[in-house]
């Protein structure tokens, strides 16, 4: 036994080093081919796009960025440390070059110096956020400017980076910059709502709802598919187990039991908090899936599929499927409901006095129980 430990231990030391090398090979390959695509781009010619273009664009960058300032030396600088972190970055000596830039390549950041002959920092500003007000423009300012580059903020500018800098001081810099830009982002972004065949085995995307070709939604957020045999498999839908987020428990309706369309079918559970779902059909319950109350995590990866709740043999299916949504029709049915629900959560959580808000998965959860109610009353029970 002992022999057997120690070779066990042996392993795991033994596969740590072999990974911890392969990765610092592999962080090695990574510079030396971007310490290649920098060396390429001082000799290029670009003095089709502008005169005194140096460009290193590197595979899969974490952002492109064109870099402003009639200082070579600042220009040096930042291709150098940017490019080797993963950055692909233009620079140029003028402003003048800048703008003929962003009028044909897409950038995530303009880098601009505020000293510059003809035109400014300022008025580098006041253009890109006019012609390109999707690109971020950050202030290369000296200690002397930083009350211009203050003011630059106020055109629309995200930030200012003060020179001299260290490498360690601008790639911190850069990286918050760079999140900053991709959580703006991520909160302008409207929800996306598509149809998609997802399995089990496929976690949906955080950032957007998912529903599957065939499946019909009902108003109060149960899905529906229809077997050959006229028998619906029902259950709750994105919608609704994105915005509930953690469910601790499913109260299944009895075996047997006959249901009409908008009874109360089944209840989800979150702590002490209840909530029904009404049935989207008529007829009588033929099966429950009792498995999935064993193993709810499986929701977090997809409510449709084989974590249905029950299925019904229905009855009224000439009649009824008509009133629930599929294709299209459920997409516009789930683009007019975040809208409602957005609305209707800024009320109750009284948001900041400048309007930003953020859509995120479980926001009911954290609702007091009264409010907990309120919305979910709004939303599932209907």
């Amino acid at each position: 036994m002992p022999l057997f430990i120690l070779a066990l231990v042996l392993f795991i030391v033994v596969d740590v080093v072999i990974r911890f090398t392969i990765k610092k090979m592999n962080e090695k390959k990574l510079r030396k081919e971007r310490e290649e695509i920098l060396n390429e781009s001082i000799n290029l010619d670009f003095s089709t796009e502008a005169v005194s273009l140096k460009r290193a664009d590197v595979p899969n960058p974490k952002a492109r960025i064109l870099c402003v300032d009639d200082e070579d030396v600042i220009l040096d600088s930042f291709r150098k440390i940017l490019v080797l972190d993963g950055y692909a970055v233009d620079t140029v000596n003028s402003g003048q070059e800048a703008m003929n830039l962003i009028k044909s390549h897409h950038y995530d950041f303009v880098f601009t110096d505020l000293k510059m002959p003809a035109m400014d920092g300022v008025e580098v500003t006041k253009l890109v956020k006019h012609l390109r007000p999707d690109i971020d423009v950050i202030i290369i300012t000296g200690y002397a400017t930083v009350e211009t580059a203050v003011d630059c903020m106020k055109l629309g500018a995200m930030d200012y980076v003060q020179k001299p800098f260290t490498e360690d001081e601008l790639l911190e810099f850069t990286k918050k910059s760079l999140v900053k830009r991709q959580d703006r982002i991520q909160k302008q972004l409207k929800p996306r709502v598509h149809i998609a065949h997802l399995t089990e085995k496929e976690k949906l995307g955080a950032g957007e709802f998912s529903i599957p070709g065939g499946v019909f939604i009902s108003d109060g957020h149960c899905w529906t598919s229809i077997g050959q045999d006229g028998t619906a498999k029902v259950g709750i839908d994105d919608f609704a187990k994105k915005l509930i987020g953690k469910i601790s428990g499913i109260d299944f309706p009895n075996l047997g039991m006959n249901i009409t369309k908008g009874q109360p079918l089944f209840s989800i559970k979150q702590g002490n908090r209840t909530v029904q779902f009404l049935s989207p059909v008529s007829g009588q319950v033929k099966s429950i899936n009792h498995e999935l109350n064993e193993d709810l995590e499986t929701l977090d990866f997809t409510p449709y599929e084989k974590n249905w709740i029950c299925s019904i043999d229905a009855d009224k299916l000439d009649t009824e499927l008509i009133q629930l949504k599929i294709g299209k029709n459920a997409v516009n049915f789930y683009q007019e409901e975040i809208d409602n629900y957005v609305k209707r959560i800024k009320e109750l959580v009284k948001t900041e006095s400048n309007g930003s808000f953020e859509l995120q998965w479980g926001q009911i959860e954290r609702l007091d129980e009264k409010e907990w109610y309120m919305i979910t009353g709004e939303f599932f029970k209907k």
